[in-house]
């Protein structure tokens, strides 16, 4: 695969996973130069990651060359930095939320089209080898006809697209029901570290049914989960020919013969294992449902993810096909702001056909 040369719009603590992944895989990826409109911060990106970094849209985009450009910037201004770069015919894979509001979805989703624009989205968790295993696997067909998913690991639009994917919707509309629950729990680690002492605070939990037709949706999730040691994430699929819960699945070969197994993650570097530490993928049984596709890189499985999102984004400038493209994620995060509404409101609503849809 040919080296991928990306630029980067953006300076905070999400766009250092790109200039993670690039150091770790030099041979893959490079990192050519980033709008960074701070100055002193620019100076601080330059001496940590040697990458040269530039004040103004205009001296950014005539510093290539790059493939695309990431845009990795607060969530209000990444509707702004999308078209600007679509303006300019730059490829752009932007971070999630790609717009805030429906209002402000529909004008970004409108002038990207009349721009003609190259836009993809990062949303990594699909990508995830554990979420990427379980939606190859009811891809698969063993489960036969899904009509239940029930995702507890990620909040708002990330877990929608889970729950998207894991049911194969696309655009259908839904009935949507939610309420909150608030419990207390003992405060764990945040971004940049462990607690520094036992702080007891409130646990707010957001439960919603998402019912597509033949098809029920439950999200249910607390912002704990992402960093507590006592909070563990659940994925339930459920289908007429079997169920897969977490890593264990069952399903049915014919009528008669049950079959049930885990899925199992395979890592090097264990024990007397000499490959050096990396993850390899992870198995179904005797099949082979997920496969790590930057062997040898020790990447956590977020980078891994949004890695995979950086190649598969490369593969589309080239030619190849839509990875997970505009409409996609407005459409999540339009039933992930719906399901807030419900929740907050406790009325049951009913989402509408977008402009991203028809």
């Amino acid at each position: 695969m040919s080296l991928i040369e990306f630029g980067i719009v953006g300076r905070g603590w999400r766009a250092e996973f790109y200039l993670r992944i690039a150091k770790l895989l030099p041979d893959r990826f490079i990192v050519r130069s980033m709008l960074v409109r701070d100055e002193e911060r620019g100076r601080e990106i330059e001496e940590k990651w040697g990458v040269k970094t530039y004040r103004d849209i205009e001296s950014f985009v005539s510093s290539g060359p790059f493939m695309f450009v990431v845009v990795s910037v607060p969530k209000d201004a990444l509707p702004v930095c999308t078209i600007e770069l679509a303006e300019r015919n730059i490829p752009v894979l932007t971070e999630t939320p790609p717009a805030n509001d429906i209002t402000g979805m529909i004008a970004l989703y409108q002038s990207i089209s009349k721009l003609k624009g190259r836009v993809q989205v990062a949303e990594q968790y699909l990508y995830q080898p554990m979420h990427a295993a379980r939606i190859a696997f009811v891809r698969s067909g063993k489960l036969g006809d899904v009509s239940q998913v029930q995702v507890s690991a990620a909040h708002g639009y990330h877990g929608i697209s889970l729950i998207r994917k894991l049911l194969g919707i696309n655009f259908e509309n839904a009935v949507v029901k939610g309420q909150s629950f608030t419990s207390k729990i003992v405060k764990g680690p945040g971004r940049y570290g462990p607690p520094e002492s036992e702080v007891i605070g409130d646990s707010v939990q957001d439960i919603a049914s998402l019912r597509f037709g033949n098809q029920l949706a439950v999200f249910d999730f607390t912002g704990d989960q992402y960093f507590s040691w006592i909070r563990h994430n659940r994925v339930l699929v459920r289908g007429s020919h079997g169920e897969l819960s977490d890593d264990t699945f069952r399903y049915l070969r014919n009528y008669k013969t049950p079959i049930s197994g885990n899925f199992r993650r395979v890592d090097s570097g264990h024990n007397g294992n000499l490959e050096g530490y990396y993850h390899q993928g992870i198995t179904a049984n005797e099949d082979w449902v997920y496969e790590n596709p930057f062997v040898p890189g020790r990447l956590s499985d977020e980078e891994i993810a949004i890695a995979t999102s950086l190649s598969k984004m490369a593969n589309y400038v080239q030619g190849g096909p839509s990875c997970y493209d505009l409409a996609e994620a407005l459409q999540d995060n339009y039933l992930a702001i719906i399901m807030q509404s419900a929740v907050e409101s406790g009325e049951e609503l009913t989402t509408t056909t977008q402009p991203w849809a028809l």
